[in-house]
């Protein structure tokens, strides 16, 4: 396990831990509940794939489960938000907020409901479910409504403080993990706050802000270019919204060019939020790792993640192609 003291692409995981962040949000819950009665999980027929299973078993009392009915479930937990529960929401991140978005929109963001929307097998590496099941929209439906919080963890450890961290806060957020196994690169006490982006690994020469599982493979790509002389920067920027534009805009005044790296489409997630304060506040050359304007398709979660342009090979392209324009 890394020391978080360390910068974290100084060493590079020869064989790190995997375990898939939702497991983080399963753990994460139940740890939530015992310190809140008031922590109530709804799910859609998709208890043990989501992780709600662990929390049903440690309060039954405390779960629904709806059925396929995300939009019923949305509606629901917005009621028992304002009956003063806490509740926790889970689906596939293409049924909730996908197919519930206007639900999401009218009874939780424009009520201020108090409502944890939990969006599992979000990305490409969701594998041969394929495009139907592969949320590459989420981030961009979520971050644009008002009093939406959204938050994208790294990682098991990450996911579970973050799971914890929103019980004590009030209003709407939205979390999206995976499904696949992805590297552990944090500690249990690897520092994490809602809002507050990381520096996982210090550099002058360019900034790369990732988020979910590209922050490992952000690491992997710093290491590789360390090696051929180039100091990069890796930020965690794991809250979308409200994003940590402090940091964002001191990396792009101290290195001076800037690569983004997103399970996500390339519209409206992680990169466009970065684009929108570097913009505003101190223009640098930007490029983006993302899922390029596509949807998904079947396959091995590797294959896919390789095939569109999501690895660390596609960061160092980005890197050396954005020190061109610095």
């Amino acid at each position: 396990m890394l020391n978080p003291d360390l910068n974290l692409a100084d060493n590079l995981f020869d064989d790190p831990d995997q375990v898939p962040q939702r497991n983080g949000y399963g753990d994460g819950v139940v740890e939530a509940g015992e310190k809140n009665k008031n922590i109530v999980v709804l799910c859609c027929d998709l208890t043990e794939s989501t992780r709600s299973l662990a929390f049903k078993k440690a309060f039954p009392e405390r779960f629904v489960e709806m059925g396929i009915a995300e939009q019923n479930m949305a509606g629901i937990a917005a009621g028992m938000a304002f009956s003063g529960k806490i509740p926790y929401i889970a689906s596939y991140a293409t049924f909730s907020p996908g197919r519930n978005w206007d639900q999401i929109r009218v009874s939780i963001c424009y009520s201020m409901a108090n409502v944890k929307i939990m969006g599992a097998h979000a990305g490409i590496s969701v594998g041969p479910d394929g495009a139907t099941h592969q949320a590459l929209e989420d981030i961009a439906i979520t971050r644009c409504l008002p009093n939406m919080m959204v938050i994208v963890p790294c990682d098991y450890w990450e996911a579970k403080k973050a799971t914890i961290a929103i019980s004590e806060t009030n209003g709407p957020v939205y979390m999206r993990f995976g499904r696949e196994k992805v590297p552990v690169v944090t500690t249990e006490k690897t520092p994490f706050e809602v809002g507050r982006a990381e520096i996982f690994k210090h550099g002058k020469d360019v900034t790369v802000i990732a988020c979910g599982s590209l922050v490992y493979e952000s690491l992997i790509a710093a290491g590789s270019l360390s090696k051929e002389g180039i100091d990069v920067r890796v930020i965690n920027c794991h809250t979308i919204k409200p994003i940590d534009e402090g940091i964002i805009i001191n990396a792009a005044k101290e290195t001076g060019a800037i690569v983004t790296a997103e399970e996500h489409q390339v519209h409206g997630g992680l990169g466009s939020a970065v684009a929108e304060v570097v913009s505003k506040d101190h223009p640098v050359p930007i490029e983006f790792v993302a899922i390029m304007d596509r949807f998904g398709e079947s396959g091995e979660p590797d294959e896919l993640m390789t095939k569109f342009g999501v690895k660390s090979r596609d960061i160092i392209i980005a890197v050396n192609k954005v020190l061109k324009r610095k």
